[in-house]
């Protein structure tokens, strides 16, 4: 599967990363292909290096020990995998902070934790600074990414309960999904909307519950020539610009506080009471409602006016809509 894919690769870069020898390739096996046959390990092992190196990864080869090289061992040197300094002018440094921003996910640091822990039980010596250049920083929290993007992979189709913009309850769809594409700082997933068969796109923070793989992998084919990132552009709602001030609790709002043009610390919050900033983003209107709503209690609208009405409507549609 995709996901076992994925923390395979990613386990295998942490290994030969954080040891400051070569590593031998029985022990590569031992430790993250156990189980498997001489055979089914070669060619595994053979396209994960190749697949790292298409990466930019570079994956070095020497030999165990300084009298014999009959046997080759494995590592990856940090100071050749980090990036050189690197001068940009200001606009390109803005483009080159969003790209960074890759990922603060619950998957990868589970899938760390656990190649740290294995290599730790064997004794091997580490050198766990050098994950310091390898580490991700785009927030996907949404509790679906992780089935749409390894739907995507698989090519497996979706079923999930979603809510429209002002809607009051949740419509179960069914998707054949293309692509995970982030855009105007939401992440959207591209594809094939089998009710209504024609193309869709859906906001993956207004998934209601959890998404749910149905049918077999493979059991379609993404149409050729297609460019989810230009589908999703196309065929998403037009992203809303303007301003907006909040109040957010100390500690919390981290990502509105990413996105911030700017934040005062310390000011009274709407209990007259301090322990809160004021942040104000650059994408203001009633598009950020869902975001402000996630975040419950800690987060007040200060302006615009709409914003916080918008807010307050949908707080008294989920009200009615249980009560």
């Amino acid at each position: 599967m995709a996901a076992n894919k994925s923390e395979r690769l990613l386990n295998l870069l942490i290994m030969l990363l954080v040891q400051r020898h070569y590593v031998s390739k029985d022990r590569i096996r031992a430790i993250l292909y156990p189980g498997s046959s001489t055979d089914a390990f070669e060619k595994m092992f053979e396209r994960d290096k190749e697949e790292l190196r298409s990466l930019g990864v570079p994956i070095e080869v020497g030999s165990m020990d300084a009298y014999f090289d009959d046997e080759p061992g494995y590592r990856i040197r940090p100071d050749e995998l980090a990036l050189p300094d690197i001068e940009l002018g200001a606009d390109e440094a803005a483009v080159i902070g969003l790209a960074t921003r890759v990922w603060e996910h619950a998957r990868l640091a589970e899938a760390t934790t656990e190649a740290v822990r294995k290599l730790t039980a064997l004794g091997v010596p580490l050198d766990v600074s050098a994950l310091d250049i390898a580490q991700p920083r785009l927030s996907a929290d949404e509790p679906s990414f992780d089935v749409f993007w390894e739907a995507t992979q698989e090519r497996t189709p979706v079923e999930f309960d979603y809510r429209r913009s002002g809607a009051t309850a949740a419509t179960t769809r069914h998707l054949q999904p293309w692509g995970v594409v982030r855009y105007s700082g939401r992440w959207y997933v591209v594809g094939l909307d089998t009710d209504r068969h024609e193309e869709r796109v859906f906001r993956l923070s207004r998934v209601q519950g959890e998404a749910r793989k149905t049918g077999r992998p493979g059991s379609y084919d993404v149409p050729a020539g297609t460019d989810v990132r230009a589908t999703a552009v196309r065929l998403a709602p037009e992203p809303t610009t303007g301003r907006a001030v909040l109040l957010v609790r100390e500690g919390s709002g981290l990502a509105l506080r990413r996105d911030a043009e700017s934040i005062e610390t310390g000011v009274p919050g709407p209990d007259e009471r301090t322990g809160w900033d004021r942040v104000v983003i650059s994408r203001g209107g009633t598009g950020v409602a869902d975001e402000v709503l996630g975040y419950g209690p800690d987060v007040y609208v200060e302006e615009p006016e709409s914003l916080r009405d918008a807010v307050v409507q949908r707080l008294r549609a989920v009200v009615g809509a249980v009560s």
